[in-house]
């Protein structure tokens, strides 16, 4: 069952991150090509990093204690990317901001894990 749950995590947590990375290159296309305003580029990255948690635990996770694994999901989905994005940024800055976004990063995966634990199989 440990076992079990860790994959559903880990696979969670990786779609998570490539779905994300994913969308920033080419979130980046769209923003050369028609010269968005940068005030529009950090909402928008958040809603995707958001959509990426619940796509994440929607598709993975399944069977009892879906809040957890959820959770754990958003959770690491936010450490992983902020270190990837941190490294080809080159800036490591840890402040509210960063602390917001796990905390919201941690909800919408509890919340996705509860409805994908809840949803019949087909």
């Amino acid at each position: 069952m440990l076992k079990e749950s860790f994959v559903q995590v880990a696979k969670a947590t990786l779609f998570a991150v490539v779905f994300s990375l994913v969308y920033v290159l080419i979130f980046t296309l769209v923003i050369q090509l028609t010269q968005l305003s940068s005030t529009v580029i950090k909402p928008v990255n958040q809603v995707f990093k958001i959509i990426a948690i619940a796509l994440g635990s929607l598709i993975f996770i399944r069977g009892q204690k879906g809040y957890i694994k959820g959770a754990i999901a958003g959770l690491s989905a936010a450490l992983v990317s902020y270190i990837v994005f941190s490294i080809i940024g080159g800036s490591f800055a840890i402040g509210w901001a960063f602390l917001l976004e796990l905390l919201i990063s941690v909800v919408a995966g509890m919340v996705t894990g509860i409805i994908a634990v809840n949803l019949k199989k087909s």
